[in-house]
């Protein structure tokens, strides 16, 4: 095969060329990994299935004003 210069080479044969060059992660992700920050709010903390039980508790008392209110 003769040489031919990067800049002369075809897109297309660029193309295989730099796929070739390229390397892959090797198994390990790119995304940067930070530990979490012990003063930030958690959302994910609370959750509604939580507190249904407290959420059940509520709607009791609330029905029994409503029916000592309509007495």
């Amino acid at each position: 095969m003769k040489f031919v210069p990067y800049g002369k080479l075809s897109k297309k044969k660029k193309r295989e060329l730099n796929r070739a060059r390229r390397g892959g992660w090797g198994g390990m992700s790119p995304v940067t990994r930070r530990g979490e920050n012990p003063k930030a709010y958690k959302r994910k903390k609370i959750r509604l299935s939580d507190l249904s039980g407290e959420l059940d508790l509520f709607s009791r008392r609330l029905q029994n004003k409503v029916l000592l209110i309509g007495q």
